[in-house]
């Protein structure tokens, strides 16, 4: 049976604007009880990338499932990961997605590394924007 989720990643991601793809993310995410979810858009002409998603895990266990969920879920969609760092640990899983990067932390790497703070300068999507 397919849950709207998945419906949604779906039909959504034949061709998907990073926008798009983030906000995939996002559902993706908060549907498995991610926690402290942000979504960061950076500056046209940024090199890095186009969207940083991050979140927060309670344990190892719960990053690497949601780490897995989304390359499940968005793999169903033809769309796959440049590259997956730090799922064996479990404390920081970053998936590169081009112009989306994912960083699933547990708490204390969170806390530890602030991404949010290192990279002030991106503008943060307020959640209630993605419908």
């Amino acid at each position: 049976m397919t849950t709207e989720i998945e419906t949604t990643v779906q039909q959504s991601l034949a061709d998907a604007s990073p926008r798009e793809l983030a906000d995939a993310i996002v559902k993706i995410l908060d549907a498995r009880k991610a926690r402290d979810i942000r979504l960061l858009k950076f500056k046209e002409g940024n090199d890095l990338t186009d969207y940083f998603v991050l979140c927060s895990g309670t344990a190892t266990t719960q990053i690497k499932g949601l780490a897995g969920e989304v390359e499940y879920r968005l793999g169903e969609a033809g769309v796959h990961p440049l590259h997956v760092d730090g799922y064996e640990t479990g404390m920081w899983v970053a998936m590169d997605y081009a112009h989306v990067i994912v960083h699933i932390f547990h708490k204390n790497e969170r806390d530890f590394y602030k991404l949010e703070k290192l990279w002030n300068e991106a503008e943060e999507i307020p959640l209630e924007l993605i419908d």
